[in-house]
């Protein structure tokens, strides 16, 4: 695996801690690996809001 670095606001990395220690996720990095894979597979299937494009940015 590769590393990569991203800047997320705060507000967004406490819920994945709330994710990860509810015991959803194992960690943080295993959060967020699936949250990129369900975008890539809803891009795959075509699921796109009516504009075409989906609105992943939940600030």
């Amino acid at each position: 695996m590769e590393r990569v670095t991203l800047r997320i606001p705060k507000q967004q990395i406490e819920e994945v801690e709330q994710l990860v220690d509810s015991g959803e996720f194992p960690n943080r990095s295993e959060a967020i690996r699936s949250a990129v894979r369900e975008m890539i597979n809803e891009q795959a299937d075509g699921h796109t809001e009516q504009s075409g494009k989906r609105n992943w940015a939940k600030v």
